[in-house]
């Protein structure tokens, strides 16, 4: 005769929280955790400028995405497989985005801790005379006195 182990009784799984999703025009430098809904207004492929060193590094594909929603617009870096899903017109879902500064402006990123959807069409009118990504940012050293 086989022994079953006791079940545990009212113990309950932590469960996973529920994605809080922010608007473009709440980002902020150096923020990371970011749950948006946009929609993609285009997408540039960069090409990698130079040569290489690596091998893994010459095959990364990036492309410059304009993405937004109802708030404003933000400069979106595509990487990969990401690069696909950013077709212009499409609504995609980005969970767990980070902001990047370049060149002293907020670029949006999921990097692999995050993930990148395509999701029905949204329906909101993109506010395409806001974009994030014109703003620029200067680095202030700030000393106590």
């Amino acid at each position: 005769m086989a022994t079953s182990r006791p079940q545990q009784r009212g113990t309950v799984k932590p469960g996973l929280r529920k994605p809080v999703f922010i608007k473009v025009d709440q980002l902020k430098p150096g923020t990371t955790g970011h749950n948006l809904i946009v929609e993609v207004l285009n997408s540039d492929t960069v090409l990698p400028k130079g040569r290489s060193v690596s091998q893994h590094l010459r095959q990364t594909r990036i492309a410059e995405c304009l993405i937004g929603d109802e708030t404003g617009t933000i400069l979106f870096t595509a990487r990969n497989d990401q690069v696909d899903m950013m077709k212009t017109g499409t609504t995609v879902i980005l969970r767990n985005a980070k902001i990047d500064m370049f060149k002293g402006s907020m670029r949006l990123a999921v990097d692999k801790w995050g993930r990148v959807e395509v999701t029905e069409p949204a329906g909101f009118e993109v506010k395409e005379d806001f974009n994030l990504s014109l703003v620029e940012y200067e680095l202030v050293n700030v000393t106590d006195e």
